[in-house]
């Protein structure tokens, strides 16, 4: 699907960019070879195929580098009041902030 002089307009209007006669050219072919590269993709048959949680994966066995889920231990009042010391409205311990929604 070949991009018009409008499409590249409107991606250069909408990212911020003002492109001359020959850069809109120039992004007219990148932005063509790069849907033709996406539409290549989506022509590959995935059906399957299990989603890998990283790209390696299929390679070499992973593991993720994530902590364990633990809870933190509880603060002391003093470590919460210290906390709280900073916070321009509180009550109950709790920060209080203006209202963005209604």
């Amino acid at each position: 699907m070949p991009l018009t002089e409008q499409d590249i307009a409107r991606l250069a209007r909408l990212a911020g960019l003002q492109l001359d006669a020959s850069d809109r050219e120039r992004a007219r072919d990148e932005f063509t070879r790069i849907l033709g590269l996406i539409e290549q993709l989506q022509a590959v048959d995935t059906a399957g195929i299990e989603p890998m949680a990283h790209p390696l994966a299929a390679h070499q066995d992973i593991s993720l580098r994530l902590r364990d889920d633990q809870a933190a231990p509880t603060q002391t009042l003093e470590e919460r009041a210290a906390h709280m010391a900073n916070a321009p409205a509180q009550h109950a311990g709790l920060f209080l902030v203006p209202t963005v929604i209604e």
